[in-house]
Parts: C-alpha cells; structure tokens; sequence
C-alpha cells in the first residue's frame, strides 16, 4: 500500500493495560526546525484518549529554567550553565517524576525514552522510581525530599531510602527504557547518581548506540554488569538483608542490625544490595549504529530531509516497542512516515524482516552537501519532492538510501569542540570479565571504544554493513571510529 494512503488509525488499536510514555529530549533541543528522534517519537504517539495512553514530552537540557529565577538575564545564564553542565538536573528529573506521581495507577505500563542528555535524565527518572518509590498524587512537596534521598549513595543513605519507600511510596517497575546515546558528560563533576547504568527495576532496556561519534565529553554510557565481587558481596548481604522479599522487611531489619560488610562498598555493590530482586533479569540490548551522536538521535539535519542516518535508529527503537509488547499505541500514518512497512491487515509494523538490499554499483556513500541559502517556500518543496520520491518505496529500498547518508562530525564542522580534546581527562570502561579500569589523558579525536566486545561480541545494526560494503565516488571505503573488531561483530535486524 502506498504511504499516503495509509489510514489514520491507532496502532495497536487496544492494550490490556494503560501506558505511560514519558520522553526526555537532548540538550539543547527542542521542537524546532531540526527534530530530534525524541520529537519524532513523540510525533507518532497518540495523545487523544487519556484513558489508554497518556504522554508528556520535555525539552532538553539548556532549553528552560526553574520558576525561581525571574529576571531574563539570570535564566538566560541558567540555561547557558544548564546547556553546558546540566546545571538544572534535579529540575528535569523531578518534572518526569512529577508527571509519573500525579498520573500513575496500578496497572498502568511506564515507558521512558531519551537522548543524549535526555536518555541520562531517562535513566535517573528510572533509578529515582526504583530507590526511592512512587509517591502518591499531590504530593508536591515531598519530591525534593525524595529527590535528596536518591542522590544520597552512601551507606546510610542508602538505609534511609529505603525505609522512605516503605513508609511513603509504591514500588513500581519501569516496562521500557528505551534510549538514543546516552552520553556521560553530565554536571560540573563526573558523579554518577544510583541506578543509571542498571536497574533492576527495568523489564526491557533498549539503547542505540554511536559508532562514529569522537568527542571527548561524548563518550557511551552503557549498560553495566556487576563484577563478581560486587555480586557475591551483593548476594550475601541480601541473605543477610532480606532484600528482594518486602522492602518494609528490609527498612525494619536495618534498623537492628549494623552493615553485613564492614568495609566500604562502592555506588555498584550497594545499588546491588538494596535493590528488589525481580523474577526475570532486565532483558538489556544494546545496538550500535553508523553515525555521529545526532546521526543516531536526530537533529543533525533540517526536519523532513530523507534519506537521513537518524531515521534508522528510530525505526529499530519503535520496532522494538512492538517485538516486546510494550502497548505503546502509535499512529499508522506516523509509522508509514517514518519508513516503516506495515501489515496491509494489522498496520502493525512488520516485524519479520527480509534480508537487507546489496548495495548496487551506481550507489554511492555520501558527502556533508554544500549549505544553501533558501526560501521558505524551498525548503517546504524540497520537503514535499522528498516524501514523495518515497511514496512507493519498500522499508529496504528506503533503509538503503538512509544507510548511505551524510554522517554529522562535529569535530569536522565545528573547530571549537577541539578544545576539550586537549584537556586531560579521566576515562572509564568496564573489561571483558566485567571489571573496571580507567586512563587518564587527552582525547585527541579518538573513537569510542567498544567494551566487551572480545568475549561477548558487539551487536552492530545491518545498515552499518551496508556502508561497509559501499563506497564513496573517489573509491574511498567507510570504516567506523570506534574499535570494533569486525570478527567480533553480531548483526541485528
């Protein structure tokens, strides 16, 4: 069926339960005249019937301030502090949790997105409901409270949390957590809040990761694995603890009974320690695809250029959404816009993919085309020539032309970003037996590097081979930035 002729029904049409879908959008971003993935995603979601889906949508980091500050001047530097280093944080992470609190009842399914910044703000919206609880509606004034309480990684901050949730909250679980490149280069000093590189609370766990991106501050933020001396301290002390059967239990058992361990734990072994132990472990995918950061979460080019790198991380995110049932109701024409092939019956996404198109001779890589000057009115035609140079194209024939898009190298097109690649600077990744080591120096452009990838392999996206197997006119191959170990590599639909 041709994409215009697409119905404007919901898809899927009913759900057992009702969801909850909160999105959080990168820095700087905002609906604009180059869209993120987040605003796209959110674009499709249907927003007219509260009693099965209901969505709230934040711009990101360094778009807005806290009502306290009153003058332009002041929230003027407070967005360009907030921009630069989060300076506003706690703000956008208690705005979803707000949401969450004033809106949330049993049964309901939550799902979290973000970008960049966005999907690091995702991920503390995720731990903050998972170590501190949901608190009940009209609670206002206990969030910053609770807010506090999450931040707190020591010891007994960790106790008090947990006797916070017992006394004032409801343990809910996260259904999907699904994230664009999420990056650690968030506050004035690198540290970590709970709960951001795992959760136990999360059932699925979705992340689309850059292989092309390079800058320093720009490094992945992955999903972690325990060490195993984080887990059999873990274990034990939940032996110890009763950690995982009631959290009141847990709270009340504290209260009597000094720490398991005398020695010292890190954020890991307590995250580990205090967390409810679910049936099924969180089902984690982490997929990496060609492109810089905004390549994979979009806003690296003018709203409605196609074919365009973005468009391919954002199918495999909201397929994802359908291959685990999360419920999340979309507009078939939303997903038709996108690329996507629907069932002819369903106009379910399909999800058993064909296998990808070869690349063919004539076809070419693609260069950063020359920026013109236009009208408004050019830019709108252009728009429109491309959506329907589409219309009758297949989900392959279309991933074919995106996979063979521009990629968006800040370092390239934007000198100053070279400045923080020659400061010395502190970074961390964890090892194929899931330890941690760090080095500490210049950045110097280097590409990312795959963690785990030795043992564990890498999942790579299908539209990375086909780049691989392409070329650019003067004969020149494309080769990611990262280390990836092409030997290594697992390919995913």
């Amino acid at each position: 069926m041709r994409r215009h002729l697409i119905p404007n029904i919901t898809v899927p049409a009913e759900h057992d339960n009702r969801t909850l879908v909160i999105c959080f959008d990168g820095t700087g971003d905002q609906f604009d005249s180059d869209n993120s993935n987040i605003v796209e995603l959110f674009s499709m979601l249907r927003k007219d019937d509260p009693g099965k889906q209901l969505v709230y949508y934040q711009a990101g980091i360094g778009t807005y301030t806290t009502p306290q500050i009153a003058t332009p001047v002041m929230a003027g530097i407070s967005k360009a502090f907030d921009e630069a280093v989060a300076w506003n944080l706690d703000t956008h992470i208690m705005g979803g949790y707000e949401f969450l609190m004033q809106n949330y009842k049993a049964g309901d399914n939550i799902c979290i997105f973000g970008f960049s910044r966005g999907a690091y703000t995702a991920q503390c919206l995720a731990g903050m409901i998972h170590k501190v609880g949901l608190l009940p509606a009209c609670n206002y004034q206990q969030v910053p409270f609770a807010y506090k309480m999450y931040t707190r990684a020591d010891q007994v901050g960790w106790k008090q949390s947990n006797a916070f949730k017992a006394a004032f909250s409801t343990h809910v679980n996260i259904a999907f957590l699904g994230v664009w490149d999420t990056v650690n280069s968030v506050g004035i000093i690198p540290r970590r809040l709970p709960f951001t590189t795992s959760n136990t609370a999360v059932r699925v766990f979705r992340h689309a990761v850059s292989l092309d991106e390079r800058r320093a501050k720009f490094k992945q933020n992955t999903w972690n694995r325990p060490t195993s001396n984080e887990q059999q301290l873990a274990d034990s002390d939940r032996v110890h603890t009763g950690t995982g059967l009631d959290p009141r239990h847990h709270a009340a058992h504290h209260n009597h009974q000094e720490d398991s361990s005398k020695k010292k734990k890190n954020l890991k072994q307590l995250e580990r320690e205090y967390s409810e132990v679910l049936a099924d472990p969180t089902d984690v995918e982490e997929v990496w695809f060609s492109g810089c950061h905004c390549d994979i979460g979009g806003g690296s080019v003018s709203n409605g250029t196609r074919p365009n790198l973005a468009r391919i991380p954002l199918r495999w995110m909201v397929r994802q959404t359908f291959l685990t049932n999360t419920g999340i109701m979309f507009s078939a024409r939303g997903l038709a816009r996108i690329g996507l092939d629907l069932d002819p019956t369903t106009y379910h996404p399909i999800l058993r993919r064909p296998p990808p198109l070869e690349v063919p001779s004539t076809a070419f890589l693609r260069h950063i085309p020359p920026r013109k000057r236009l009208t408004e009115e050019q830019e709108e035609a252009l728009i429109r020539e491309a959506a329907i140079s589409e219309v009758d194209l297949s989900e392959q024939e279309i991933e074919l032309r995106d996979a063979l898009s521009p990629v968006y190298d800040q370092l390239t097109l934007s000198w100053p970003w070279w400045l923080l690649e020659f400061l010395p600077l502190r970074h961390r990744y964890q090892t194929e037996d899931n330890s941690w080591t760090w080095w500490l120096g210049w950045n110097l452009g280097r590409g990312r590097h795959i963690p785990r990838q030795t043992k564990h392999g890498v999942k790579v996206h299908r539209s990375v081979k086909m780049r691989l197997d392409a070329s650019y006119e003067n004969g020149k191959k494309y080769f990611p930035n990262a280390n990836l170990k092409l030997d290594k590599v697992i390919w995913v639909d």
